[in-house]
């Protein structure tokens, strides 16, 4: 939680918590320093917040100190400015066109040239790395125009804190970033475990890791409905090229597993596009 303090005489913040912690227990913080945090109607003293009152180990006085002014001389004091929307559900769903999208077009590209699609599902170096194009991809769209398919069909940018845009290295940086914290290579599993941590390390700190690391912050304009009708449109389509080449190969790894699909698949073929081998 992002915390602000008032100290000899200036508003500071935002804090996280933990670094409010590590600055009372190395007494740099007194008791009665005047603090806020969203969601708190009015200043109050660090001892009575429910975050820190633990970290207190003698009562509250009541008299000022140096660096925390008498409460009731903080009236020219304004509450801090509410933090910004991580707008969460937007990236997610922005995030995972642009993955989509990719991979729809990469396997339907792999279909057109003819090339081996069992050879490559087999391939696990293509398996393992099969998202770094994108982030490459990605890492340039971000510095040229702010931003991806997903993020403008959704009404997101991606700019610096001062409302410049990315360099390309930090373009590089902040998709690598993406790539390795967010979404794990596309590891299955590993990459749940990612989303997860990243949603509540995004819901503590007001942004995600590598944005925080990066010094960059996102930019939301309101949803239009042609848009978002786009944007659905183009899921199905990326979800289509990929189900209309994988299918059949699919199809035939659960038939091995399972005579019973074997047998339903027979009965009831979907479409798809004929096997390049």
């Amino acid at each position: 939680m992002d915390i602000w303090i008032i100290q000899n005489g200036e508003k500071i913040g935002p804090i996280h918590d933990f670094d409010v912690r590590k600055k009372i227990e190395a007494g740099e913080l007194q008791a009665n320093t005047p603090a806020w945090h969203e969601g708190q109607p009015a200043w109050m003293p660090l001892v009575e917040i429910n975050l820190f009152e633990r970290e207190f180990n003698q009562p509250f006085s009541d008299h000022g100190t140096p660096d925390s002014p008498p409460l009731e001389n903080q009236a020219s004091y304004t509450i801090p400015p509410l933090p910004e929307n991580p707008h969460l559900v937007r990236r997610f769903w922005a995030r995972w066109l642009d993955l989509y999208l990719f991979a729809g077009i990469y396997w339907f590209g792999m279909w057109a040239i003819g090339r081996d699609i069992q050879a490559t599902l087999n391939n696990p170096w293509v398996i393992l790395f099969f998202y770094i194009p994108w982030f490459i991809i990605e890492a340039y769209l971000i510095h040229r125009f702010g931003t991806t398919p997903g993020k403008w069909l959704l009404g997101i940018k991606i700019t610096n804190n001062n409302g410049s845009q990315l360099s390309l290295s930090e373009g590089t940086r902040r998709s690598a970033r993406v790539l390795l914290l967010g979404i794990a290579f596309g590891w299955e599993i590993v990459t749940l475990i990612c989303q997860l941590i990243a949603f509540f390390t995004t819901k503590s700190l007001g942004r995600p890791l590598w944005d925080k690391l990066g010094g960059h912050r996102l930019l939301a304009t309101p949803l239009q409905p042609i848009k978002i009708a786009a944007y659905v449109f183009t899921l199905f389509v990326a979800l289509q090229l990929q189900a209309i080449v994988l299918v059949p190969y699919l199809m035939d790894e659960a038939a091995k597993q399972s005579p019973q699909l074997k047998q339903l698949f027979e009965k009831y073929p979907p479409w798809h596009l004929p096997k390049r081998n």
